[in-house]
Formats: structure tokens, C-alpha cells, sequence
């Protein structure tokens, strides 16, 4: 194992972590799109409302990573994606500014609109990373021309069928990981109504996934070369579908925290068998895959840099995955609403 192969596989752990804590986030915020009752609202905010600028540190930390690992892949994409990428920006600024001018409002008018910019601004991220996703499975049109990259990426391309359905799979997935969240953090009936939440998207998730994978033989069958020979495939494979069928028993019997492990473990196994499918290549080329496509060796940086930043991420890492932790057990167990809450 190399140093380019070490970073793959940094660069996915810190994805992962991203999907697994924001992810959550974003789905509280879509549940709360269609949460009328007052105090169920101010649940739903207070129970992400300490950790979740924790959370999305994780995802700074992936883009610092990608662009110390893969600077040419860090602009490649952000180039190539810019419009989609000031828009998922605005989303979260909205989403960001939420929480306090909500807090502060003094009229139910107002409240509600910071209700559906919090909501809005969660539903356009889940929908986005998706479709950024979908896009980079099917390749984009990047040639590498006496060693420079041309890049054709056009917002409009992006919002093709294919990337625009593993968008919405993107959002019901997060959807089902917040309300599984939810249900460590409620009681009663708001409780029962978010297990109900759950259980129904993840019906959703599996008919989308079934219907995405097929979707992406067509699509994208490059993924599908070879990987049925990989032990790997089917260690993740197992674990995926030993995930799904878990949710739905641990929400049955009451185990929310399982529930939550196991619907965390699902997004893992996702973006892990998307990166096995996807190794060495971390942009593929819909012009020429072979020729033009964009691998953890023709877009690294030197082997001084892999080096020197894997000292430093292997100090910050652990120090990011220590205060997650502690944020964490301080504020685990249901949302007590009181007069310092949002």
C-alpha cells in the first residue's frame, strides 16, 4: 500500500464521517419542512442545535485533505461544479443563520420562515451532494490535453437523470438517518410519529436503491468491471445488506441507538462500495475513461507533500474525532426545552 492509496483512503474515511454526522442534520432539517406542531419544531432544531457546526468540520477537513492529496482533482471538480457548489454554499448559509434568527424572532411569521430556511436550506445540500455523486459515477466530460486539463462541465449537464436520481436517493437516505436520530432525542409522540417517519423511508430507500443500481449498469458500467472478484465487495456488500435489514428490527424493539449505528454502518457501506467501484480513478472521463479520466496517481501531489500532510492529518484527525466524541456524550439522551433553547 502506497502513499496515494493510504490518501484514498483517508480522503473517504472523512467523506464517510461527513455523511454519517451532517447527514443526520440534513435530514432533521427535511423532517422539519413537514413538522407543524411548535414544540416539535424546537425538538427538532435543539436536538442537532449543539453539534451541528461540530459536524460539518468534517466536511472542511475533506476538502482540505482533497486538496493537499488531489489538488488537481480539488480543481478540476470545484471548477467544474462551481455553480452547483454556490448554490449548496447559499443553502448552508441559510441554514447556518437559521438556528440564531429563528431563537430571536418574535413573531410566529418570523419563526416560520426561518422554520422553511432551515428546512430549505437542509433539502438543497442532500439533494445536491447526491447529484454531485451521481455525476462523478456516470464520468464527466474532462480530457487531459498535453497535460492540462479542458473541462467541459456545465451546470445544466448536471442535472442529467441519472445524477438527479441518486440525488433524491441521497435525500431519502439522509431523510431516514435523521429520523432514526430523532428517535434517540424525542419521546412519546413525537417519537412514534418519527418511527413511522423512519420505517416508511426506508421502504423508500430500498426501492431507490434497487432501482439505482440498475440505473447505474447502464449508466455507468465501468463501475461494475471486475468487482465481483473482489473480496472486499463482498465483505461491504454483506455489511450493507446485514444494515438494511437491521433498521426496520432495531426501530421494531425499541433499539434506536442500533438503529442509528446501523443506518450509519448503510451510508458507510455506500460511499464504500462507490470507492471500491471507483479505485484508482477519483474522476472519471465520460470522453475517454481510460485516457482522460483523473486517478489517485495523475492527480496527487508529490510524494514530500503526501508525506508531510499525513503527519499532520494523523494528528488532527484523531484531535477532531476526540471532540466529536466529547460533544457527544455531553449532550446525548432526549431534548429538554428550556428557556437557553433554540
Amino acid at each position: 500500500m502506497d502513499l496515494n492509496i493510504i490518501w484514498f483512503l483517508l480522503v473517504g474515511v472523512l467523506v464517510i464521517g461527513y455523511a454519517i454526522l451532517d447527514g443526520f442534520d440534513l435530514g432533521v432539517g427535511v423532517i422539519q419542512l413537514f413538522t407543524k406542531n411548535e414544540n416539535e419544531r424546537r425538538v427538532n432544531i435543539n436536538s442537532i442545535g449543539p453539534v451541528w457546526d461540530g459536524n460539518e468540520v468534517w466536511l472542511l477537513t475533506g476538502g482540505g485533505a482533497l486538496f493537499a492529496a488531489f489538488p488537481i482533482v480539488y480543481a478540476t471538480v470545484f471548477s467544474g461544479f462551481y455553480l452547483a457548489f454556490m448554490l449548496l454554499l447559499t443553502f448552508l448559509i441559510f441554514r447556518a443563520v437559521s438556528f440564531e434568527f429563528r431563537k430571536y424572532s418574535e413573531t410566529a411569521k418570523a419563526k416560520q420562515i426561518w422554520d422553511y430556511s432551515f428546512a430549505i436550506g437542509s433539502l438543497g445540500p442532500a439533494l445536491l451532494y447526491g447529484v454531485a455523486i451521481g455525476n462523478i459515477m456516470r464520468g464527466v466530460p474532462i480530457q487531459i490535453i498535453e497535460g492540462k486539463i479542458v473541462n467541459e462541465i456545465s451546470f445544466l449537464g448536471l442535472l442529467n437523470p441519472y445524477a438527479l436520481l441518486i440525488g433524491i436517493l441521497s435525500l431519502v437516505m439522509f431523510t431516514m438517518h435523521g429520523a432514526i436520530y430523532l428517535t434517540m432525542k424525542t419521546e412519546d409522540k413525537q417519537r412514534h410519529k418519527l418511527i413511522k417517519w423512519a420505517n416508511s423511508l426506508w421502504i423508500a430507500l430500498v426501492v431507490l436503491y434497487f432501482v439505482s443500481t440498475v440505473a447505474t449498469m447502464f449508466a455507468a458500467p465501468f463501475l461494475f468491471v471486475g468487482i465481483l472478484k473482489n473480496p472486499i465487495f463482498w465483505v461491504l456488500f454483506i455489511l450493507l445488506l446485514a444494515s438494511f435489514i437491521y433498521v426496520p428490527v432495531a426501530l421494531k424493539s425499541g433499539k434506536f441507538g442500533h438503529a442509528f449505528i446501523a443506518s450509519s454502518t448503510l451510508i458507510s457501506m455506500m460511499i464504500g462500495l462507490f470507492a471500491l467501484s471507483l479505485f484508482p480513478r477519483l474522476v472519471p472521463s465520460s470522453v475517454d475513461l481510460n485516457l482522460h479520466s483523473l486517478t489517485i496517481y495523475n492527480a496527487s501531489s508529490s510524494q514530500t507533500t503526501l508525506e508531510t500532510m499525513l503527519i499532520i492529518a494523523l494528528i488532527g484527525v484523531p484531535l477532531v474525532l476526540i471532540y466529536t466524541i466529547f460533544v457527544y456524550r455531553v449532550f446525548r439522551g432526549p431534548v429538554k426545552i428550556t428557556k437557553e433553547s433554540y
